[in-house]
C-alpha cells in the first residue's frame, strides 16, 4: 500500500465489527496496527490482530506497558502472534493512570519481550515531534535513546506539519537515532472529532491550523473534514527520507481516500 509512493500502513481500533468493516474496505495484503486501549485490554488487541492475520492482513498489534498484569501473560500473548505468524508488536506506555502489573513504562516491556521471543519479533516504538501531554519533548527524546538498541522502528505521534515532522527526523539523526521513521498522519475524519482527539493526546501547534479561515485551512478541510493528501505529498519530500506514512484512520476505514493511494484490489502492502 503507498501513498506518493511512500509505504502505508492504517491504525484500527479492535472495536465491534472493525474486522468486518476491513474486510469490506481495505485490500487485503494490507498492512494494519492494532491499538491496544486501557477498555479493551491487550487480549482484545491481539485477538484482533490474530484474525486479521488469518484474513490476509500483515498485522502489527501494540502492547501497552500499564496495561499488562503480569510477565506470564505477556509471554501468553506473544505465544499467540508468534503461533499467527506475526513478527512485529508495538511497544507502548499506554494510557492506563495506573500500572496493572510490572510494566510502568515501555522500556521494561521491550526488555521482556526482547527475552521472551528471542529477539526474533520487531519491536516498533512512538517518537513525540510535540512532546507528550505529561512530558516534555527533551523527556521524551532521553526515553527513546535509552531504549534505541531495543526498537525496531519510530512512530510518530499525529501531527500536521511536514516542517515539523521533518525537523524530528533531523533531531533524531543528529542524536544518532538512525531507526526507521513512520510519520503518524490523521485519515479522512470529520473535524470536530480529530480535534477532540487530537487535543487529548496533546497534539500541539501544528492542530492550530484546523482553527483557522484561512486558505490553508480550506485546503486541508473539505465540507468539515480533515483530508491528509496534501500533507502526505510535503512528507514525501522529507529529508531524511520517512519510511512510510502511519495512518490513524480512527475506524473509519471506509473514508479513508483508497483510491488516490491507486490500490487495486488485492494489492501487496509495503
Amino acid at each position: 500500500m503507498r501513498f506518493n509512493h511512500l509505504p502505508v500502513r492504517l491504525e484500527i481500533i479492535p472495536t465491534d465489527g472493525i474486522i468486518r468493516d476491513v474486510q469490506a474496505h481495505v485490500p487485503a495484503g494490507s498492512t494494519l496496527t492494532v491499538t491496544c486501549l486501557p477498555h479493551h485490554g491487550p487480549e482484545a488487541t491481539v485477538r484482533a490482530a490474530v484474525q486479521l492475520g488469518g484474513l490476509g492482513y500483515n498485522v502489527i498489534p501494540h502492547l501497552a506497558a500499564r496495561g499488562l498484569s503480569s510477565r506470564t501473560q505477556l509471554a501468553g500473548l506473544l505465544r499467540e502472534c508468534e503461533a499467527a505468524g506475526i513478527t512485529e508488536v508495538f511497544a507502548i506506555g499506554g494510557d492506563a493512570v495506573e500500572a496493572a502489573g510490572p510494566y510502568g513504562n515501555s522500556l521494561r516491556l521491550m526488555e521482556d519481550i526482547a527475552e521472551l521471543t528471542g529477539g526474533s519479533v520487531a519491536i516498533g516504538v512512538a517518537g513525540y515531534p510535540e512532546g507528550h501531554p505529561k512530558h516534555n519533548e527533551l523527556h521524551m527524546l532521553d526515553a527513546l535513546l535509552e531504549k534505541q538498541h531495543l526498537a525496531s522502528s519510530v512512530v510518530t505521534q499525529m501531527c500536521f506539519s511536514a516542517t515539523r515532522i521533518g525537523w524530528y527526523a533531523e533531531l533524531l539523526r543528529r542524536e544518532g537515532v538512525d531507526l526507521p521513521i513512520w510519520a503518524g498522519v490523521a485519515g479522512a475524519v470529520p473535524r470536530a472529532k480529530l480535534i477532540s482527539l487530537a487535543t487529548k493526546i496533546g497534539v500541539g501547534p501544528s492542530l492550530k491550523f484546523l482553527n483557522r479561515k484561512g486558505p490553508l485551512a480550506r485546503r486541508l478541510l473539505n465540507a468539515g473534514s480533515y483530508s491528509s493528501t496534501s500533507l502526505v505529498s510535503e512528507l514525501a519530500a522529507t529529508e531524511p527520507a520517512l519510511a512510510g506514512i502511519h495512518l490513524y484512520t480512527f475506524n473509519n476505514v471506509e473514508t479513508q481516500p483508497l483510491t488516490a493511494w491507486n490500490l487495486p484490489a488485492g494489492a501487496n502492502a509495503s
